[in-house]
């Protein structure tokens, strides 16, 4: 019994639900015509898998445990003070309009570290309003990461970038982490404190209402635009690779503040799925 409920602790804790590796619906039983439906679909596919035995089976928080399909440029180095900001493929981040820059990498929809980050950017965001430009990418869909904005109480002054393909995020020099990032002691322990896992609550919402339909179909357009709304990036290759709706797990998270002439000044890569890394310091490199 014991092992049972820390399993199921264990599987909410990562953003499951207690029955989503339960397969045995799909595994047992007969049909009216008294074909077994695993083992028909074994010998019928040329893979050598059950047709139910596929990654886009999984629900959407299992699948962002997933590796990810690598994104379409190179991941480039990680900009240092003092470097230019770099440009991404569609020119969705621009600087060097005069106005300073924290643009804040998330790590994905649902994390309960991604949303102390961002609820610390868009404060800074409320109170610099006119003066500090504040920028959340994301790498989930636009719905999820609508979804989860909505949730947490809209976008306000924050601008939301999509990036579902992460090719901003590997213009920026952040790529997949390693296994001790996410399952290192500090990181177990502060993800069993913190109360803000609402992956499953996303996922959930989007396939009660239909809409993960929607935004696989709906076309996306380069820019940045205020609110949770915005669009960009590429839409979801539903072909290969895990579904890319609720982004993925092991994508890092990062944060650079950028000077009114385009100059990286100050630029933090997380360390451990659970570092929020320090908006003070990014605040006060760009005088505020």
């Amino acid at each position: 019994m014991f092992a049972s409920l820390t399993t199921k602790l264990a599987m909410k804790k990562a953003g499951l639900s207690s029955d989503a590796l339960d397969f045995s619906s799909s595994k047992s039983g007969k049909s009216n015509d008294g074909s077994v439906p695993g083992l028909d679909d074994l010998e019928e596919s040329n893979s050598g898998w059950p047709a139910w035995m596929t990654t886009k089976k999984l629900p959407l928080t299992a699948q962002a445990w997933l590796s990810p399909v690598p994104p379409p440029v190179p991941i480039a180095e990680c900009p240092k003070p003092g470097d230019l900001a770099p440009l991404d493929r569609d020119r969705q981040l621009t600087f060097g309009g005069g106005k300073p820059v924290i643009v804040l990498f998330l790590r994905c929809v649902g994390c309960a570290f991604a949303q102390k980050s961002f609820l610390a950017l868009r404060d800074l965001a409320i109170k610099n309003q006119g003066r500090l430009t504040c920028i959340a990418v994301s790498h989930s869909s636009r719905e999820a990461t609508r979804k989860w904005v909505d949730i947490l109480g809209g976008a306000w002054n924050l601008e939301i970038v999509i990036d579902e393909d992460r090719a901003i995020y590997a213009a920026w020099g952040l790529g997949l982490s390693t296994v001790w990032s996410m399952f290192n002691p500090t990181t177990q322990v502060q993800g069993w404190k913190e109360k803000g896992w609402l992956g499953i609550k996303v996922a959930n919402s989007l396939q009660r209402t239909g809409t993960l339909r929607q935004d696989a179909a709906a076309p996306t357009n380069g820019g940045t635009h205020n609110g949770a709304g915005s669009t960009g990036g590429a839409p979801e290759d539903l072909s290969e690779g895990p579904s890319t709706v609720m982004g993925n797990k092991w994508q890092q998270a990062g944060m650079f503040a950028v000077d009114g002439r385009g100059t990286v000044v100050w630029a933090a890569k997380a360390l451990r799925a659970d570092d929020v890394m320090d908006l003070n310091a990014a605040a006060a490199a760009v005088g505020f």
